[in-house]
């Protein structure tokens, strides 16, 4: 399966500046680091080594540089690892010396992002492993921490997956809610009415994707021509029948399956022919890399 470049790009970049921001003024607060102003003199110089205590996908790189540069150490800062990369235990991801002070007190906060987007990169990488030699991509969902989003859509390309929508704004999804309303208003079609009215209504060019969880929704579906069909919560065999249906009657249309996929399931999924399979664990449900900054002072 072919991976896209991670890209740190301009919205991933604001993104860091304002969480940046956030998590420097909860840890410093107005005083700043008093134990360290207290117990490390001004002028004190050190180094520490970025180091990966278990083995994963690192992510976050880029961020730890503009908290640097936020400290005026960035000078000393030399990655031996670039985001995407995978690194064993024990393995040193990157070298920084500079003022001591500096460093001590960003510590936490660069680990803080560190860990948790290499988490979320290692977990994709782990889904992305199990659909090898399929035609499946794995996608992530909108299931992300609040505020963290561009970043962690960035950490799940950095694992090898593919960014679904990035919010409500840029495709449309047409969920069971939707068409719940539409059939409570006694819509007849509920499906066809909202594929005609998001076609009618969404700038050109925009994906229209419709939720189905039976295969008689499927079939109202694949009438429609929508861009995508998400199949919510069907089994393999189900979807197996999903996918020789889309291929007689639709072959443009492509088939995201979705439903709490587990890397237990999603193999089973994958080998079925589906297009696309959308993992919201790949960011809610992500455990922190155990990253560690071994700090000592200079002699």
């Amino acid at each position: 399966m072919t991976h896209p470049e991670p890209g740190f790009g301009d919205a991933e970049r604001r993104n860091a500046e304002a969480l940046i921001r956030m998590a420097l003024e909860e840890d410093l607060g107005e005083a700043g680091d008093i134990t360290t102003r207290a117990v490390i003199p001004p002028h004190a110089r050190g180094t520490a080594r970025l180091v990966a205590r278990a083995p994963g996908v690192i992510a976050g790189l880029p961020i730890v540089a503009m908290l640097l540069e936020a400290f005026e150490i960035a000078d000393g800062w030399r990655p031996r690892k670039a985001d995407g990369d995978r690194v064993a235990a024990g393995e040193v991801v990157a070298d920084l010396d500079g003022d001591f002070r500096a460093i001590l007190s960003l510590e936490r906060t660069a680990l803080d992002f560190v860990q948790r987007l290499s988490g979320v990169a290692t977990l994709t990488a782990r889904f992305a492993a199990k659909v090898e030699g399929t035609a499946a991509r794995v996608l992530d969902t909108r299931k992300t921490t609040p505020g963290w989003r561009a970043l962690e859509k960035y950490a799940v390309r950095c694992g090898g997956g593919m960014n679904h929508r990035i919010g409500l704004y840029d495709a449309v999804l047409i969920k069971d809610n939707h068409l719940a309303w539409l059939k409570a208003q006694g819509v007849v079609d509920p499906i066809s009415r909202a594929v005609a009215a998001a076609r009618a209504a969404a700038p050109a060019g925009t994906t229209i994707e419709v939720e189905v969880d039976t295969l008689d929704q499927l079939d109202v579906a694949l009438a429609c021509r929508p861009d995508i069909i998400l199949v919510d919560n069907l089994g393999p065999r189900d979807l197996a029948e999903a996918i020789r249906r889309r291929d007689e009657g639709a072959p443009g249309v492509q088939l995201e399956s979705s439903g709490g996929v587990t890397l237990a399931t999603i193999n089973d999924l994958a080998r079925t022919g589906v297009d696309r399979i959308s993992v919201g664990a790949l960011t809610h449900s992500a455990i922190a890399l155990d990253v560690a900054f071994d700090v000592s002072a200079a002699p």
